[in-house]
């Protein structure tokens, strides 16, 4: 059965603003995290994949919704997970869970577009990409039950 790719991360002293409470732009530094790991998890490694396809991943659109509040030293479990494969892109989800309970704390989605490195002009998914990554594809509600989490 399909089940996110989850990382743990904690807050650290740079990700929190002068009340000790995470700024809202680090997501976006957990979230590159899960979509690195997920796709060495997939076996494919960014330094290795981009060469070898002379292709890039840039960002189109990126979105985040806000729960639950984290804090200095708080651990949190980051899920991501395919929502979306395409043609020439793709989305990718994440759901991010205080590790001492069941709700949603973040959750956000990123669209990536495949590009060509000389040119940035776009380009299909590699085939090798779409097959690795589609053990990680599948339905927010079928991800957010396999983590056991809640909408708060």
């Amino acid at each position: 059965m399909p089940a996110p790719y989850v990382i743990e991360e904690y807050v650290r002293w740079s990700d929190v603003d002068f009340a000790g409470i995470i700024f809202y732009g680090s997501y976006v530094r957990f979230f590159e995290i899960a979509e690195t790991e997920l796709f060495r998890a997939a076996g494919l490694p960014h330094r290795e994949f981009f060469d070898r396809f002379d292709i890039w991943l840039p960002r189109k659109a990126v979105h985040a919704e806000f729960f639950r509040p984290a804090r200095l030293d708080d651990r949190l479990r980051v899920a991501t997970y395919v929502a979306r494969l395409g043609t020439k892109s793709l989305t990718l989800n994440f759901d991010v869970v205080h590790d001492d309970g069941p709700k949603l704390s973040a959750a956000g989605w990123q669209v990536l577009v495949c590009v060509d490195r000389p040119r940035l002009k776009s380009r299909p998914l590699p085939a090798e990409l779409v097959r690795a990554l589609a053990p990680y594809t599948l339905a927010a509600d079928t991800a957010r039950a396999a983590l056991g989490v809640t909408l708060p």
